[in-house]
């Protein structure tokens, strides 16, 4: 009856991870030591392009206007009434019933590269990499609101608790280090715009073992709390207990079969051996001058330039997945001053990032992304603001299988809506994981009765952006 009680209470998904951490718990206990741990999608279902994301989240929703998105029509129509074709039924969120201006680009923008890629004339560095990069100018995405719409964007549903999309990768494709989480997320904010609340659910592991969720890491002071040992603890002394533990631990499993028991003891030795990785990695003395002069990084300031040099170092070590959030890009109100300065912060070492993976032959076989969770209003918000816009906006992705020095997709002559090759979130997460070598319909775990995935329902591969 016990075997039965236990069956039945134990899904389909325990068994299946409890699998994957046996193999994992033979590594600690005894067996020739391996780095990392296998994935689920095992082998890979395409041969895969990219091994690993940087996701430079740009959170707050920054206007494809002042920066992919050039609009000359807007421009001409700067100041006149909206067209209601183009609104009317449409979801606006704090425009709702007020008068609809139309608000053109609020700089200038030129064409870089022999690819001659137009981007706002703000981002030279950026375009210094124009012939890397692929534009994608027809985004649209469900949510009007900023923490739906960074729910949709992270795990693909509007539901609350399903797994991130850097959980998926981390399930599907294992960890390739053992010395540090596969999944890292770090945090910036600068000058110009609302500074962005981020749940730590939009990198939750959801239904999934809570071993592939992502960890944040502090950019400034201590990178991990109690990181440090206390007074008085020696390595080996914390070493014995940490053994005593897992051997606790090791027997419960045995009795019980719950992955989240196997989680726990990864988790125990992966802390031990963050002690001795992390200050290595988070030790930038031995980066040359001329490397953080190019991101413009001043190490443990824990601005946007020093994470994007800190997720190359991530890169180097075998981190799967990166996800940097530069939270202030929510612009209501003084885009045109504003702007300059989110710019400022970011063009520069989104580039260096760029250019840096690339010398270091990691470029081919990483996807780095740039884009929020929604765009910006080509209407006014208050005489010199935009409001949130989801029905087009942007995104710039570099490496990784991505075809370099191309545009794709485009709103309509007022910036208002994807109108050529229209890509949604579903369509992006099915793209990248593509290019990660997964299927995404078919990498799925029961819950409830159904097969959950990061696609949702939807979800179409976008042929024309791949190399």
């Amino acid at each position: 009856m016990k075997d039965i009680f236990e069956i039945q209470r134990r899904t389909f998904l325990g068994r299946g991870v409890a699998g994957l951490g046996a193999m994992a718990l033979r590594t600690l206990w005894g067996a020739p030591p391996k780095t990392g741990f296998p994935g689920a999608v095992n082998p890979l279902h395409y041969p895969a392009k990219a091994k690993r994301v940087i996701f430079l989240y740009q959170a707050g929703g920054p206007s494809h206007l002042e920066t992919f998105d050039s609009k000359p029509k807007l421009a001409e129509m700067h100041g006149k009434g909206m067209p209601e074709s183009f609104t009317k039924g449409q979801q606006i969120a704090q425009l709702q019933g007020r008068p609809l201006v139309c608000f053109g680009p609020q700089y200038g923008f030129k064409k870089f590269g022999k690819s001659g890629q137009e981007m706002i004339e703000l981002f030279p560095h950026i375009g210094s990499v124009a012939d890397d990069v692929c534009i994608i100018r027809s985004m649209w995405t469900e949510q009007i609101n900023h923490d739906p719409a960074h729910t949709v964007m992270n795990t693909g549903s509007i539901i609350a608790g399903r797994p991130s999309m850097g959980s998926w990768v981390l399930y599907g494709l294992g960890a390739e280090t053992d010395e540090l989480p596969g999944y890292v997320v770090l945090f910036s904010s600068g000058k110009g715009g609302q500074n962005q609340p981020i749940a730590a659910r939009q990198w939750s592991a959801g239904m999934l073992p809570s071993k592939f969720q992502g960890v944040k890491l502090n950019s400034v002071g201590d990178p991990v709390l109690y990181i440090q040992n206390p007074p008085g603890m020696a390595a080996a002394a914390q070493k014995e207990s940490i053994d005593a533990i897992n051997r606790l631990n090791q027997a419960q499993n045995a009795a019980l079969q719950d992955p989240e028991i196997l989680t726990r003891i990864a988790q125990y030795e992966m802390a031990f051996k963050m002690q001795s990785s992390v200050p290595g990695l988070m030790d930038m003395s031995k980066e040359p001058a001329s490397v953080l002069e190019a991101y413009g990084a001043k190490p443990g300031d824990g601005s946007f330039a020093s994470n994007c040099l800190l997720a190359r170092r991530l890169a180097e070590r075998g981190v799967r997945f990166i996800q940097l959030y530069h939270r202030d890009w929510d612009h209501h109100a003084g885009i045109k001053q504003n702007i300059p300065l989110k710019a400022e912060e970011t063009d520069k070492p989104t580039a260096a990032l760029i250019s840096d993976l690339k010398q270091r032959g990691l470029l081919d076989d990483t996807i780095v992304v740039w884009g929020g969770e929604f765009g910006r209003t080509p209407m006014s918000q208050g005489g010199d603001g935009r409001d949130h816009h989801i029905k087009g906006f942007s995104f710039m992705v570099a490496g990784g299988g991505f075809k370099p020095g191309i545009s794709h997709g485009a709103t309509d002559d007022l910036g208002y809506a994807a109108v050529e090759s229209p890509v949604s979130v579903h369509d992006f997460h099915a793209t990248m994981l593509h290019l990660l070598g997964i299927d995404h319909k078919r990498m799925t775990v029961k819950f409830q009765g159904l097969d959950v995935r990061l696609t949702g329902t939807a979800g179409e591969l976008v042929k024309e952006i791949l190399a």
